[in-house]
């Protein structure tokens, strides 16, 4: 198997004249530099520097080597100047999907820094609730959350991060009655839901110990919008589910606590869909990697 170190490493000593300077230009072992030049001659099965305590001599064969290894690693650097030069001036168009809320409170922040970066760069976004088709709708990129697996599918899928969703009161609302401390406490609680069905009304909840429990609810007010229902939570309208980065600004001025904070109502993975890596733009890519960086920094369990 080819190791282009073997050939970098080849190179430097041929052009410092010995593995002496070599290794201190390159600040390593002069045994590490010899191990690799040993190596390459063995796998060619050629001399290519005569050594001894005294005199260094590249071979002929050594001396052929070495002009196609030396051309070798400079398109190698003209490869990366390319890439370096183009990543400074950016350009093109993403089309990016996501949820409301994921709009509204996840991604925000992390898309707006990344224009300013590279300014470009358009990102064109659809907010929708909707599970669209990527490939019919043109989309390059959408962020999903799911509580299981996703199927199988020809479509890309990367893990960006991990969200617990929690149960979340305002002081006042809480200081009406009993505050809940178990589970059981929150059955004659007001409650708003997260989706505009109420078919299923009910929490999934799980503490520290792995111990699940399943609370009916009644929910007063169904929604779509995790902002509208963050609201009603702090306006005293009752208990609502939500992922934790969505409550995060308010946790800290105190305009919602947790309920029951020892359990999560829920756990919640965000994935980046993408229709193929095949002709991706450089711009798609470099957005995706852009958010498989930093959103799990921004909203992840920590």
């Amino acid at each position: 198997m080819i190791d282009l170190n073997d050939y970098y490493y080849f190179v430097h000593v041929v052009e410092k004249r010995g593995f002496t300077p070599a290794a201190q230009a390159l600040n390593m072992p002069k045994s590490r530099l010899s191990r690799h030049v040993a190596k390459l001659e063995e796998r060619l099965e050629t001399k290519l520097i005569q050594r001894t305590s005294r005199q260094f001599n590249v071979t002929e064969s050594g001396k052929l080597f070495y002009q196609h290894a030396r051309a070798l690693l400079d398109e190698m650097e003209a490869a990366e100047a390319a890439i370096q030069s183009q990543k400074s001036a950016l350009n093109g168009r993403v089309n990016i999907s996501c949820s409301v809320g994921i709009a509204q409170f996840a991604i925000k922040d992390l898309l707006i820094d990344f224009l300013v970066k590279h300014p470009k760069i358009e990102v064109m976004q659809q907010v929708t609730n909707q599970n669209i088709d990527l490939i019919s709708s043109g989309i390059d990129l959408a962020i999903r959350g799911h509580l299981d697996t996703l199927p199988d599918s020809s479509i890309i899928q990367r893990h960006l991060t991990t969200v617990s969703w929690q149960l979340f009161a305002s002081p006042a609302y809480l200081a009406q009655s009993v505050v809940p401390e178990s589970p059981y406490d929150l059955f004659k609680k007001k409650s708003l839901k997260v989706g505009w069905q109420p078919a299923t009304s009910h929490w999934t909840l799980e503490n520290t110990e792995g111990l699940k429990t399943t609370v009916p609810i009644n929910p007063q007010y169904c929604s779509d919008d995790m902002g509208t229902l963050k609201q009603a939570a702090i306006e005293g309208l009752g208990i609502v589910s939500l992922p934790a980065y969505v409550c995060r600004q308010e946790i800290d001025t105190g305009a919602l606590v947790r309920v029951l904070p020892d359990w999560v109502s829920g756990k919640a993975q965000l994935s980046l869909m993408m229709p193929s890596r095949k002709g991706q733009p450089i711009s798609v890519r470099v957005l995706a990697d852009y958010l498989l960086e930093n959103l799990d920094e921004k909203i992840g369990d920590t």
